[in-house]
């Protein structure tokens, strides 16, 4: 469910727009490997390092749709690697300093482009900034994978069974995307518009995101289930509960995170709520499990972490 091979061959080390080659020795070697490997397991790419957030635009508004971010790469590079992507240039960010930040302000912790999971996981703040995050976190795959995913890869890659996604819709987040062009703040309900799809434009980076930081009437639970500890979810649910009523989000049903808002809700509707939402979805066999058994998990962890918020 998480592989990530890394190529035995990389692809020809690009100079970047500032006349410096991407990773200077690192390059060499890597021109090196490629000319001791010529058969790759992904297709032949280019590979540009870019300096900053600015440089990595620049090489978007060239490439367009032949280019592909790379940050932590856990999702990229076994997609690559199955040729299930075939871009002609990777645009590394991973060494971007002005992308890689966490900042809380203005009732919002904003993560950049290049921040890892793990940087945000073990921010001591976390549990009373987003308690949301710091109850997922841990049901993301293995600590191994967020020491190198970032948190806007995982929202970029946009896979419906996610917990990041789930999280950033279940919070009402917001996507801040920047091109040559313009800048602009896209919340994630408008975001995600389908299995690996959402509504970033070719030459648009990902700049951040940003989690709404939590209010003192907000309770906040989260939980899901897999095959197996760091599999990806079958389902996984999120609530987030005030003071007039509830958010229920689901991630593993559809081919995106959904969400549902119910006002006024309390502990004894739920089964009879839960139920006509679980019903509402569409959900589909597949090899993991069938559309009948995710519904039944939606009502029953559904029920589980709405219990917790309203308790």
């Amino acid at each position: 469910p998480h592989p990530h091979p890394s190529p035995r061959g990389r692809g020809d080390i690009l100079p970047s727009p500032s006349g410096r080659r991407g990773g200077d020795e690192g390059a060499a070697k890597l021109r090196a490997t490629a000319a001791n490997n010529p058969i790759m397991k992904p297709a032949k790419f280019d590979y540009i390092r870019a300096e900053n957030a600015d440089e990595a635009i620049s090489l978007l508004a060239e490439y367009g749709d032949e280019a592909r971010i790379l940050a932590g790469g856990q999702s990229l590079m076994p997609m690559l690697n199955m040729r299930l992507t075939q871009p002609q240039v990777l645009i590394d960010i991973s060494q971007s300093d002005d992308l890689n930040f966490i900042r809380a302000e203005n009732g919002e912790l904003h993560v950049g482009a290049a921040t890892t999971q793990a940087t945000l996981e073990w921010r001591e703040q976390l549990k009373t900034e987003v308690p949301l995050l710091s109850q997922a976190f841990p049901h993301i795959s293995h600590f191994q994978i967020r020491n190198r995913g970032t948190v806007c890869g995982s929202i970029a890659h946009a896979d419906p069974s996610a917990e990041l996604p789930l999280c950033l819709l279940a919070l009402g987040g917001e996507i801040s995307l920047r091109s040559k062009k313009r800048s602009r703040l896209v919340p994630a309900n408008e975001f995600f518009l389908g299995t690996f799809l959402t509504s970033r434009e070719p030459d648009e980076l990902i700049e951040s995101v940003s989690f709404p930081l939590a209010e003192s009437n907000q309770r906040f639970a989260f939980d899901e289930f897999s095959m197996r500890h760091g599999d990806y979810a079958i389902v996984a649910v999120a609530a987030v509960a005030d003071e007039e009523g509830v958010t229920f989000a689901v991630g593993g049903l559809e081919d995106r995170p959904v969400s549902q808002y119910w006002r006024g809700v309390s502990g004894n509707d739920m089964d009879a709520v839960l139920h006509d939402y679980s019903q509402s979805l569409d959900a589909q066999d597949d090899q993991h499990a069938s559309a009948i058994y995710r519904k039944h998990l939606v009502r029953v962890l559904g029920k589980k972490v709405i219990e917790r918020v309203l308790s």
